[in-house]
């Protein structure tokens, strides 16, 4: 993990939970918010890796926060609220992926918290980018296809004919197949 956000109130302990992150070496960025407002805007112009949400928020309680986090991106959430009612949002928000620490927190309690949110964020990273990849190969296929189409319907190729035309320009040409399919619908379609 190299970057955080934490969520808080008061100032107080913005600086306590500051404190106890930058202690920890791999976090390089470390940016606060006061509010869930101020937080959404934030995590609209970019991504963490951390998310320390302590409640209650003067906007709201932040529970929603730490779940709409949890659930828009690869960010890891930890949700500090009261003893007493640990248990009942514990159980609301773990589905989302979120994790929920009773307060007062002590600094082992934390660290061990920070170590799961780290290991679970390294396999959602790990998961996303194999779900990226996949998603370009289903598009390359797509892609592929249409020019296939195209091939059919202008040169009045099979399509077996059409898949071979492409294989064998992507392997004169020393190019993606994808690439020659580019060049296909620019052709017959732009």
């Amino acid at each position: 993990m190299e970057s955080a956000l934490i969520v808080s109130a008061g100032e107080k302990s913005l600086a306590g939970l500051r404190e106890l992150l930058s202690s920890h070496t791999r976090l390089s960025e470390i940016v606060t918010a006061t509010d869930s407002g101020m937080a959404r805007r934030v995590f609209l112009e970019r991504d963490f890796d951390l998310c320390v949400v302590n409640t209650p928020l003067p906007d709201e309680f932040g529970d929603r926060l730490a779940c709409t986090i949890a659930r828009d991106g690869v960010c890891q959430v930890i949700l500090l609220v009261r003893a007493e009612l640990s248990d009942e949002i514990a159980a609301a928000v773990e589905e989302d992926g979120v994790l929920t620490l009773a307060k007062p927190v002590n600094r082992a309690l934390f660290w061990n918290a920070l170590k799961l949110a780290a290991a679970a964020n390294a396999k959602l990273v790990r998961i996303k980018a194999e779900n990226d990849r996949l998603l370009q190969k289903i598009e390359d296929i797509r892609l592929v296809d249409r020019a296939k189409c195209l091939l059919v319907q202008h040169l009045a190729m099979s399509e077996a004919d059409a898949h071979r035309y492409i294989e064998k320009q992507a392997m004169d040409s020393r190019v993606p197949r994808v690439r020659v399919a580019e060049d296909i619908l620019k052709t017959y379609e732009g």
